[in-house]
Parts: structure tokens; C-alpha cells; sequence
């Protein structure tokens, strides 16, 4: 049905937000004019949207060609399906009035609901391959900016409980650094929400160019970063004006990771398993007693 390849009627909000960077800015005002329907059913005709949102039938067309979709029919049936979900309901678009309560469960109901869609999108294929090239690699430099270094901080720290070092650079200096003495034996992640953060994007070209595998885990399928690394790992949510996209897929992330640790941790359990216990101990005198 989709770019992805994924059919999970769970993927459908993620597809359609993923794609919309690839939209004009008409083109998004058109999409956010339909997706914002609550009467939108199997019986909305293409007339019918495309008068509502004052433009041809052939835009509308050309609109959810570029989300995935093969024609308005599969688009409304996908969407018709995806906003009965439990899914789609989760989320809630927060509010200045909202009490203390309500902002708790809006944000934790965006959370699961980006761990839900996530699921739902990801590539295992590409999940194991991920997890392949960072197991067998000599080296491993995490490239993140921002929040996504915390990310990869939090992603380096699950690995050295294991044994497995790992680099966290935040620079662009030292990520540029690091790409440069990079060997094919050597593998790079790197995390970027919008997979547009140029800091990012310069030092895994280099990293590819001396031969590295490059992973990325991002919110965008079709995103720059996309193009340069051999495996993408998406996550996704649908964040508010004030609460944002990356908060929830920070969530997801961390779940992506966590998994991509258990999955390789599997590879060699007794040496793993071996390895977890020093470090545990190394700590143990420094926990109160």
C-alpha cells in the first residue's frame, strides 16, 4: 500500500506525516484540510474534497500519489480505517486550559501512541541489519545533536554495560574528526529527528566515502540522511504546537535502541551476560547502602 511496505492499518498516520516535508506548502494546507475532516468517511467523494479545500481533483490526486497511496480510494479507505483505530485515538491536541491531569494522560496517550505507529512502520529487515553491523563492528562513533545526543548518549551507555564501546560525538568538529580516520571495519549511528541537521549530514557522507556502514534513525523515510546511510530505522509521532514531535519519538527511539541491545546482546549471552556483571559490579560500591 505504501512506501513503507508496511499494511498495518496502524501505519497509515505515520505514512502520511512522514511524507508531508516532500509536500508544497499548498499542498500541506490541502492534506491538513482533509486529515482535519471529522466527517471524512468511505463516502467522501473526490469532488466533494477537492471543492471543499478549493482545488482541482487533480491536485488532490497528485497529493496522495506523493503520500504513498495509489488513488484517492485507497487514500480515503486507509484513513477512513486509520481514524476508527484505537491508535488514532489516542492522541489529543493539548490545550492551555487543560488541568494537570489532562496534560498527564494527553502526554503519556502521544507517547504510546508513538510507540504504537513506530511498531507498526518499522523495517525488521532492516532492524536486524542494524543490529548485524553493530555487533561485528571495531569501532562505533554515534553522531546526535541536541536531543538527539542525549539519545545516543543513552544508547552508548546500554552498550557498555555489555562490553561494547562506543564513541557519542555532539561537535561538528569532532564528528567531522571522527568520520575522517574511519575504516570499513567501523560503523557510524546517527540520530536527527528532521534528518535535515546539516552537522550531521557532512560527517556521515565522509564516513560513507572511507567506507563505513552508517545507520540512521530517524523520523523521515525520505529524509537527506536517508540517502546516505545503508540502513534507516524509523520512529514517529505526532507531536502539538507546544509539546512538539521529538518528545514522543524520543520515546520511540529509546525503544528502537533498547530492542537493537537485547537483539544483539542474544548474539553472545554467556560473553554478554559475562560482561554486564563486571560493570554492575565495578559500580556496586558507589550505590548507598
Amino acid at each position: 500500500m505504501n512506501r513503507l511496505g508496511v499494511h498495518d492499518p496502524r501505519a497509515v498516520g505515520a505514512q502520511i506525516r512522514m511524507q508531508i516535508p516532500n509536500l508544497t506548502p499548498l499542498e500541506a494546507q490541502v492534506l491538513d484540510s482533509m486529515t482535519s475532516r471529522t466527517d471524512f468517511a468511505e463516502t467522501t467523494g473526490l469532488k466533494e474534497v477537492a471543492t471543499s479545500a478549493s482545488v482541482s481533483e487533480a491536485m488532490i490526486i497528485k497529493i496522495v500519489k506523493k503520500l504513498g497511496f495509489s488513488g484517492f480510494r485507497e487514500f480515503r479507505r486507509a484513513l477512513t480505517t486509520y481514524n476508527s483505530s484505537d491508535t488514532a485515538g489516542l492522541y489529543s491536541e493539548i490545550s492551555p486550559d487543560d488541568t494537570s491531569s489532562e496534560i498527564v494522560e494527553k502526554v503519556f496517550r502521544t507517547a504510546k501512541q508513538a510507540l504504537e505507529e513506530t511498531l507498526a512502520i518499522l523495517d525488521i529487515t532492516a532492524f536486524d541489519r542494524a543490529a548485524t553491523i553493530l555487533h561485528g563492528a571495531r569501532h562505533r562513533d554515534f553522531y546526535g545533536i541536541g536531543g538527539s545526543a542525549q539519545i545516543a548518549r543513552d544508547a552508548s551507555h546500554k552498550f557498555l554495560r555489555i562490553g561494547l564501546r562506543a564513541s557519542v560525538h555532539d561537535d561538528a568538529h569532532m564528528m567531522l574528526m571522527s568520520a575522517s580516520v574511519l575504516e570499513p571495519e567501523d560503523c557510524v549511528l546517527a540520530f536527527s529527528h528532521s534528518g535535515i541537521t546539516q552537522a550531521v549530514l557532512e560527517p556521515l557522507q565522509i564516513a560513507r566515502d572511507k567506507g563505513a556502514r552508517t545507520i540512521a534513525i530517524t523520523n523521515y523515510v525520505d529524509s537527506p540522511m536517508s540517502s546516505l546511510v545503508d540502513v534507516v530505522l524509523c520512529s514517529t509521532a505526532q507531536g502539538s504546537p507546544l509539546l512538539g514531535e521529538n518528545a514522543a519519538a524520543r520515546i520511540a527511539q529509546l525503544s528502537i535502541l533498547d530492542a537493537l541491545f537485547v537483539v544483539i546482546a542474544q548474539q553472545d549471552a554467556e560473553f554478554y551476560e559475562s560482561n554486564l556483571s563486571k560493570t554492575m559490579n565495578a559500580v556496586e560500591s558507589k550505590r548507598a547502602k
